[in-house]
């Protein structure tokens, strides 16, 4: 395996990319949305489509906006079906996101016949082009470093995640937990809630260019599913999903490398193998965890009945 300065830089998008979507993530599972993660990934094509066809650019903030104002307003949609329709929260989101994701594939493939705008990379993302788009360049010990415009843009969106929640973290926290107790203390729920929604949106349509709109929703879930299952404290899960989803682009990548040669594949793509990655560490986690691994003596186990997650 040769590892070249563009590997590097695939890591790195892949690891901004996976640590942004873990962070909100944590929250989805805690409270048992995680299937929103879903629905917005997938609801938002058809404000990234719109955004295109009226501006013809791929890198339009119109574009950009319109996929995170779509984002917003499935969840929006969700509620009111939800209440109005009387049907369960799981099958409004069914009935948003999949029209939605069907309307935007049917933009998309429009504005496709027009330009070079490919179906295939807004669901699978293409990560292993990332360092071709550079943004900007400097040299540093006479080496030219190139800084790839996902980098940057990533990493953005990991650094406003990472302000709003530390700066809101008691809201979102109790949020999380009893809406119902947050509003009782002042706290306005419904806002904490359409805000996490924004910032999944926002989230995820700044891993298109890197995942794709499929792969992404494994970042949004796996790292924090399987931080849920090492921890009881919200701050810990927290790290822990983060980290997780680093060490899940690291070995995607690495295994994208590597195993296709080791079982008579010619290649395969890094954000597939990103989340089998995710996906292992968490069958490891959920067969081998301390506390609460599957394989752990029930002796054990029922001596010590799992907590809620605290702050």
């Amino acid at each position: 395996m040769t590892w070249l300065p563009l590997d590097t830089w695939i890591v790195v998008v892949g690891a901004l990319c996976a640590a942004a979507c873990a962070l909100p993530g944590c929250f989805l599972v805690l409270r048992r949305m995680s299937m929103m993660g879903d629905a917005i990934s997938h609801a938002v094509l058809p404000g990234l489509a719109i955004g295109f066809l009226v501006t013809g650019s791929r890198a339009s903030l119109t574009m950009f906006a319109g996929a995170a104002v779509v984002g917003v307003l499935t969840a929006v949609f969700t509620q009111w079906v939800s209440k109005l329709g009387q049907v369960d929260r799981g099958a409004a989101m069914g009935i948003v996101f999949t029209t939605l994701f069907a309307l935007g594939l049917l933009l998309i493939v429009r504005a496709a016949d027009r330009v070079e705008l490919d179906p295939g990379c807004v669901l699978y993302g293409a990560v292993e082009l990332t360092p071709l788009d550079v943004l900007f360049s400097f040299r540093l010990g006479g080496a030219l470093i190139e800084v790839p415009r996902a980098a940057v843009t990533l990493g953005a969106v990991l650094l406003m995640n990472l302000t709003l929640i530390t700066l809101l973290y008691k809201e979102f926290n109790i949020s999380a937990f009893d809406a119902a107790l947050a509003t009782t203390v002042g706290i306005n729920a419904s806002a904490m809630h359409y805000l996490l929604m924004a910032m999944v949106a926002v989230t995820t349509v700044a891993s298109f260019e890197a995942v794709g709109s499929i792969i992404v929703i494994a970042m949004l879930i796996v790292p924090a599913a399987t931080a849920y299952l090492l921890t009881d404290r919200l701050g810990i899960m927290l790290v822990l999903s983060a980290v997780l989803a680093v060490l899940s682009a690291i070995l995607g990548h690495v295994g994208a490398l590597t195993i296709p040669s080791l079982i008579g594949f010619e290649s395969t793509t890094t954000s597939g193998v990103m989340a089998s990655a995710a996906g292992l560490l968490f069958l490891l986690t959920w067969l081998f965890s301390p506390r609460h691994g599957a394989l752990i003596p029930h002796r054990i186990q029922s001596t010590q009945a799992r907590p809620r997650v605290e702050a």
